[in-house]
Formats: structure tokens, sequence, C-alpha cells
């Protein structure tokens, strides 16, 4: 692991901003695997009254792990603006387990194909060693799409 990585502040990665940022930092990046983790917090918008983190709060997580991928391939390898992407598609998702309130998640994409602005990733969750969730998941960059 790089201790670089480690050190960069996921704002700068994102496209997204407060209150809807689901990862606290990059732990890792290559360019077909990324790992983030994320503390569920109180008042998080995706957290029920139970203390529990709604299973799109876990899919935000997984996306914003794409994102903060991409993110640093734009900023610290091409050198060009976060650009924002778009949710292509989910398929095979499984929730296992759902976080609480105080849990860290660690959510890890492995990235299976890239072609035409599209990435095709699948992404594990876990709690410790428990998995919480499993998906595959395609991301559109935005870049590729038309402009109207």
């Amino acid at each position: 692991m790089s201790p670089f990585v480690q050190t960069i502040d996921v704002h700068e990665l994102l496209p997204q901003q407060e209150p809807i940022v689901m990862i606290d930092r990059l732990m890792y990046f290559s360019m077909d695997q990324v790992q983030t983790l994320f503390c569920i917090k109180e008042g998080n918008i995706f957290v029920g009254g139970r203390g529990i983190l709604s299973a799109c709060g876990l899919l935000e997580n997984i996306a914003q792990t794409c994102a903060a991928r991409i993110g640093y391939i734009n900023k610290f390898i091409l050198h060009k603006d976060i650009q924002p992407g778009l949710i292509g598609a989910i398929r095979n998702a499984e929730i296992i387990c759902l976080p609480k309130v105080g849990d860290t998640i660690t959510t890890t994409l492995f990235i299976r194909d890239e072609a035409f602005g599209m990435s095709l990733a699948e992404a594990n969750v876990k709690c410790g060693e428990n998995t919480l969730a499993t998906t595959e998941i395609k991301i559109a960059i935005k870049e590729e799409w038309q402009q109207s």
C-alpha cells in the first residue's frame, strides 16, 4: 500500500460533496483495483432511525469508490479535472448484512473491463472479515456523453 494514496483528501477526487460523501479514505490504488474505507456516522443521510446504513447507502459507497478511482486517474495520472459519472448498471447485487453506526467498512473494487468511457467492475464490501455486499457495477464517464 502506498502511504501517499492514504493521505489524499477524498474530496479532491469526488464530484460528490458533503453531506453525500460516502468514503473517508482511499487505501489502495492500481489501475485494476481500488480500496476505500468508510466509517458509518450518526446523522448520515443513508442511516435510518435504528442506526443502520441502508442498502442504497452501501451502493452509493460502491459508486463513490468507482468515482475515487476515476478521480485519482484524472488528478494524478492524466492531470485533468474531476469528471462526473453515471451508474450504467448494477447486476447480481447481493446485500448480505447492513452495517451500523460506528462500523468501518472496506470496499474493494476490481476493474474487469474498460471501453468507450465505460468501466465494468466487481465490488466487495466488508466490515472486518464479514462480507456485507457484493455486486457488479458499470460506470459511464460524463466526458464520453454527447453534448446537446
